[in-house]
This record gives structure tokens, sequence and C-alpha cells, in this order.
């Protein structure tokens, strides 16, 4: 029981070493906002210092506001393809790997609608459609999204872009999007 008086004293001191003093240097950073840094409780100002001010209070994640950021990031964008192809060409990865993002972090559900431009039949840019959309499926899913997250469908040439017949208003309707639930 002697420990006692000896811890008390101890957190006594140890607590008044923590008493908020005037610093010229945070008068000067007064105006800068705190950037969180993952989940350390550090802050840094724009100044670069990294002692957390108590002065400031931490920024609040919103939840709400980060997912809708993300899906804006997302919402829009489309894989297109070459003709008569299903093959996701490098410059769409990136797409595909933001949408995979998306849906790993907030686990949504997603359809993915193949698209086709007007030339064939509408059986063959049906099934062509559906190849499209299952090729887009296929690449969420190796990158972890879980398969009963998405859904692929196709329109076929029912759902054009645009509506042109030019090389240009062609490849506006070779594509997949994503339509978000």
């Amino acid at each position: 029981m002697k420990v006692l008086p000896f811890v008390v004293a101890a957190a006594a001191v140890l607590l008044s070493a923590c008493a908020s003093t005037s610093n010229p240097a945070d008068s000067a950073n007064a105006g800068n906002t705190a950037i969180v840094s993952g989940n350390s409780g550090s802050t840094t100002g724009s100044a670069g210092s990294s002692s957390l001010n108590p002065a400031q209070p931490l920024p609040q994640v919103d939840a709400a506001g980060a997912e809708a950021a993300a899906y804006a990031g997302v919402n829009g964008k489309s894989v297109f393809f070459d003709f008569d192809q299903f093959a996701i060409k490098d410059e769409y990865k990136s797409v595909v790997e933001a949408h995979a993002a998306y849906l790993g972090k907030y686990k949504g559900h997603v359809l993915v609608q193949g698209n086709t431009d007007v030339r064939g039949s509408r059986e063959y840019n049906l099934a062509l459609g559906q190849r499209r959309a299952e090729s887009v499926k296929q690449s969420l899913e190796v990158l972890g999204v879980k398969p009963e997250q998405v859904e692929a469908v196709s329109f076929g040439m029912e759902k054009p872009r645009a509506s042109g017949t030019a090389d240009s208003d062609h490849a506006q309707n070779r594509r997949a999007d994503f339509a978000y639930q």
C-alpha cells in the first residue's frame, strides 16, 4: 500500500507536465487545418509539424461524405472496346481497378451492362454485349470483388450512347457501363 501514494504523485507530475501553455508556434499555425494521417492520431499542419494541438479539434471523418466522394470518382466511367472484341484494353484497366476498389471498400452491388454498336444482328450483339459484361465482371472478381456483388447483363445495341453512324459514334457504343444499386 506504500506504492499507491507514489503512483498518485507520479500521475500528478505527469498531468501537470501536460498542462497547456502558450506556444508562439501554435498561434502562428492557428489558421492551418490539421490533416489526420492514418489511425495513429497524429496530425500534421501545413508547416509540417507533427505535434497534436489540443486547441484544434480533430476533423471528423464523415463516412457518407467519403463514400459519396468515392462514388463520384467512379460514376459514369465506362470501359470501351474495339470492334467485335471483348478483351479489356490496357487503357481501361485503371477504370476497372477503381470500380473494384470502390466495391471492395463500400460493399455495394453493381450491374455491369454490356453494349455494342448497331453493326451485326440483334442476337450476335446480345451475345457480344454479354461477353463484354462477363469480361469486366471476371476482372473485378480477380481484383477481389465478391461474385455476389457483380451481375453481368447485355443490352446489345439497345442502349446506344451516340446515335450517329460515324466510327466515333460506334466507338461510344462499344462499352460496358456500371450501374450501382
